[in-house]
């Protein structure tokens, strides 16, 4: 039922939202040179990997300094990044991965393999699932970049507190996978 209601809302999406794309991309290229998209290798559902969509808010090649992005004042974010970066516009083409199955609509975000290898046997329940947009952590921590850019150490913070909090919070709509509760998280998210 759930991926019935990820291949619709996606298909609608991408549909409705193509005017926007399309506006966003020609304001990405005029901005800074490189590709629209912004792919990144990252641990999928079964620990497949498997490639995230993105629009492109910084520049190219940017990982290559870190992956963790902090706050507003990381300089290797673009001027077109920080308005798209600052509404969640550069997660809409993980429309795409939704389409392709690789995602769903809600579900725990997926890390980047550096991350999931920190992880216990009993936190790798969440690679049992299909990763997605949204879900619990995301609405909690929407403020990430904020909290890491005012850390001394990020990738400390982000590790050692961030990292287990999100993890919590995903336990909680895989223990609970119901329709209502997808509902629920997409409507909260849409609200945030």
């Amino acid at each position: 039922m759930i991926r019935l209601i990820d291949i619709i809302a996606s298909t609608i999406g991408l549909i409705l939202l193509s005017p926007l794309f399309l506006l966003l991309a020609i304001w990405i290229k005029l901005d800074s040179p490189g590709s629209v998209f912004y792919r990144q290798t990252r641990v999928g559902q079964y620990g497949r990997d498997f490639k995230l969509f993105k629009f492109r808010s910084m520049r190219t090649d940017a990982d290559k300094a870190g992956l963790l992005t902090v706050g507003g004042s990381d300089s290797r974010i673009t001027r077109a990044g920080l308005f798209i970066r600052k509404y969640k516009l550069d997660e809409l083409p993980q429309l795409i991965n939704v389409l392709m199955g690789e995602m769903s609509l809600v579900g725990p975000r997926p890390e980047v393999r550096k991350y999931t290898e920190l992880y216990t046997e009993e936190q790798l329940k969440i690679l049992n699932v299909r990763p997605g947009i949204t879900d619990w952590a995301s609405i909690e921590f929407r403020n990430e970049n904020e909290i890491l850019g005012k850390s001394i150490d990020p990738e400390k913070t982000y590790i050692e507190n961030i990292l287990p909090m999100k993890i919590n919070l995903n336990m909680r709509f895989i223990n609970n996978p119901s329709v209502i509760h997808y509902i629920k998280i997409v409507f909260k998210t849409i609200f945030h």
